[in-house]
């Protein structure tokens, strides 16, 4: 449970840095950001395994390019369940959860 904390938290911090490099990305406070970490943690447990599974014909016709838009999905109901926390376009979602799944394997190598 420890080490969940800290995660959130360290994720949290990098939430709340990263709208300074990408601009189609705003978070308010740092509480926000800790709360974004908490929520798409939740998300990418629970709602992503079941939209990999709904999408998969389609993910298998496109050669998996639609991940990338389940990838999306995810931040944007992100985005819709926080109040603080607002996203817009394509690319920068992307890059948002990529940077966010960077940061949690640099944390579980850590932690291992």
């Amino acid at each position: 449970m420890l080490n969940y904390a800290i995660r959130l938290v360290l994720v949290g911090l990098v939430v709340f840095q990263i709208p300074n490099f990408l601009n189609n990305i705003h978070v308010d406070a740092l509480q926000t950001a800790i709360i974004v970490a908490l929520v798409m943690s939740l998300l990418n447990t629970f709602v992503k395994p079941l939209l990999t599974i709904l999408s998969f014909p389609i993910t298998v016709l496109t050669l998996g390019l639609f991940y990338f838009v389940v990838t999306v999905v995810i931040v944007y109901l992100c985005d819709y369940l926080i109040a603080g926390f607002r996203v817009s376009g394509f690319l920068q979602p992307l890059l948002f959860s990529f940077i966010i799944s960077l940061v949690n394997s640099g944390v579980d190598s850590f932690q291992k």
